[in-house]
């Protein structure tokens, strides 16, 4: 959140604060070089704009930090919010393309009557037929996204942007939540394409490992599989009388008492004898459970390498023998010369190197699907985005947030509302933020991936615009299809693409890391090309991410292990990446028992964060709760 201040030449800037520290990911003149950069991928003209900040002495955004050494003195700082006012003014060639109201990107995505993209998938994207019937759906409201009231004061005077309308809940959903579609057939929904993977006679994509650790996971998987074989778990069903566990009498969440811990390797206490069998039975429930372990395990593996460059990682996991990627990393063994070249990130590897991990740590990524669920337990499906914005102010450290959360939150104080939280000042509208707040959204629409996607657009049209946007949608809607426990990795990632505009930058992204990943044998040459293609993007942009969690699930073909290692080896964003991998590949896994154990014990079923009630808390638990929201009509 805050950064030190460097030195500055006497008279050139403001006095430094008592504590000498100032706000990251906020001021002008850090926010200017990434709009900049932002109006070049959108087909905006940024010359004139460049031109003038350079002229007057302004510095490039910092590429991996979240302020530069210094601040700028105040006429540069003048100069950068009037620039970024400019920049804003200019329109996007790219807009009929990448539209951001819903009911544009409703009409832009892909159904069962609508023609294919220019350049799909391999197999073409499954029509998601129901997003369409989302406009017209019975939840309709008459108000907009904003919701009644204000979200916060403003001035008299100023400027209050207009609303704009939420999507309803999609897919004409029936009030008592009716039974979930069959198992995809050409019978019950049309024809449908062939499934995007390995080549005939390829077998499972990427190079085989001998390593015992390999070995390990072929046995643990035949013993789970052998002690639960997988199928097509019962649908959830109506909302269980009697409160809800772990929450208050108005249904907010108290998860878990502060400061509660477990065994090292036991179940969550939280969950006791009395508290009623999880809605929808155990098969959603354990479904569940794996998907936010998965979550944990991927995030804590790319936490000690986030912002260091693909060689950096490389070079680190081959001085340990861990490459290919098939292990936590460790300093142990790893030469000094190379630690001080590519260190690990500073504030993660004291928690998430092998040799001290000590349950999960707080970590965004994991505090974000918190707050979904703390939204749906508040809220109900039909939460708006003001409900978004309003259980932030309420439960969010703003010490938490980053990038464009932390401009939209900055908005909120301002006495902006939604949309203008997400386009005000802020140049990170396009990045990763929203896709890492999306799973919640699928896991409570199991089988409904046109409901998931409008959950995931209202929560997103907080702080994201377009491709960021288009993120969060095709995470959520490849969830929701993988959360049935009776499809493929393949089939799912077709299920999100078709939320997506196909003539999007993101959507093409997807297609060409799914194609290249199908017809490459090597992941490492996977990814070398993915950076070639996508490596003017900044690190922690959607576009590129999206892509290679895309790639890293195809190549992997349905293996957590091979998911979240491809996911985290393939460099940008590490930890958002391995986390949205991981909590796919574990859901598809369809229990906790078939993730390797030298992935799950280092986490002792417990999660760390400071979201108010989940401190201490189990994923069993917290899969117990996902399942009721599930079951919520």
């Amino acid at each position: 959140m805050l950064a030190p201040r460097a030195a500055r030449a006497a008279g050139t800037a403001p006095p430094p604060s008592a504590d000498g520290v100032r706000l990251t990911w906020a001021q002008p003149e850090d926010l200017l070089g990434h709009e900049l950069r932002q109006a070049a991928e959108d087909g905006r003209d940024p010359g004139p704009a460049q031109r003038a900040w350079s002229a007057a002495g302004g510095h490039p955004a910092p590429e991996r930090a979240g302020a530069s050494p210094a601040p700028a003195p105040p006429h540069l700082r003048a100069l950068a919010a009037r620039l970024l006012d400019e920049l804003a003014r200019l329109p996007s060639p790219l807009a009929a393309d990448e539209p951001t109201a819903w009911a544009d990107i409703v009409a832009a995505c892909p159904t069962a009557d609508s023609p294919e993209p220019a350049t799909p998938l391999p197999a073409g994207p499954k029509p998601l037929t129901r997003l369409r019937r989302a406009e017209a759906g019975p939840a309709r409201e008459a108000h907009p996204t904003i919701g009644p009231g204000p979200v916060a004061h403003v001035p008299a005077g100023e400027h209050r942007p207009g609303p704009v309308a939420h999507p309803p809940l999609a897919s004409g959903r029936n009030p008592a939540r009716a039974p979930a579609p069959a198992p995809h057939t050409a019978a019950a929904s049309g024809p449908q394409p062939a499934r995007a993977c390995a080549p005939a006679g390829r077998g499972t994509v990427g190079p085989a490992s001998g390593t015992a650790a390999a070995d390990a996971d072929r046995q643990q998987s035949a013993r789970a599989h052998a002690r639960t074989e997988p199928g097509p778990g019962p649908e959830p069903g109506p909302e269980p009388s009697g409160p809800v566990p772990g929450a208050g009498p108005d249904g907010s969440a108290r998860a878990a008492a502060p400061g509660a811990r477990h065994a090292a390797s036991g179940r969550d206490t939280h969950v006791r004898p009395g508290d009623g069998a999880p809605p929808g039975g155990d098969a959603l429930r354990e479904r569940l459970e794996a998907a936010w372990v998965g979550r944990a395990v991927g995030c804590l593996l790319g936490k000690p390498v986030e912002k260091l460059p693909l060689e950096g990682i490389r070079a680190l996991a081959r001085a340990t023998g861990n490459w290919p990627l098939g292990d936590w990393f460790t300093a142990r063994g790893v030469p000094p010369e190379l630690l001080a070249a590519h260190p690990w990130n500073r504030r993660s590897a004291p928690t998430s190197l092998a040799e001290n991990i000590d349950g999960m740590p707080e970590d965004d990524d994991l505090n974000y699907p918190l707050l979904g669920l703390l939204l749906l337990q508040r809220h109900g499906r039909s939460f708006t985005t003001a409900d978004v914005a309003r259980l932030w102010l309420d439960e969010l450290p703003a010490g938490r947030t980053f990038t464009a959360e932390r401009v939209a939150y900055r908005n909120l104080l301002l006495g902006l509302e939604p949309p203008a939280t997400a386009t005000h000042h802020n140049p990170f509208r396009e990045w990763i933020g929203a896709l890492i707040r999306a799973d919640v959204h699928g896991w409570t629409n199991p089988g409904d991936p046109a409901a998931a996607a409008a959950q995931a657009y209202r929560d997103a049209a907080l702080t994201h615009t377009g491709n960021g946007v288009y993120a969060a949608l095709f995470v959520a809607a490849s969830t929701a299809e993988a959360a049935t426990g009776r499809t493929d990795v393949h089939t799912a990632l077709r299920t999100g693409l078709a939320a997506v505009p196909p003539r999007s930058r993101l959507a093409e992204a997807i297609r060409f890391g799914v194609r290249t990943a199908t017809d490459v044998a090597d992941f490492d040459l996977v990814v070398d090309r993915l950076h070639t293609r996508y490596g003017h993007y900044h690190w922690v942009h959607a576009v590129p991410n999206t892509a290679l969690i895309a790639a890293a699930l195809t190549h992997a073909d349905g293996d957590f292990t091979r998911s979240v290692c491809r996911a985290v080896s393939g460099g940008w964003d590490t930890d958002s990446n391995g986390a949205t991998a991981g909590a796919l590949a574990g859901l598809l896994t369809g229990s906790p028992d078939r993730i390797p154990h030298r992935w799950t014990t280092p986490l002792k079923n417990r999660l760390a964060t400071s979201v108010p009630g989940f401190d201490g808390i189990g994923f069993d638990t917290l899969a117990h709760l996902t399942a009721q929201e599930a079951a919520r009509s």
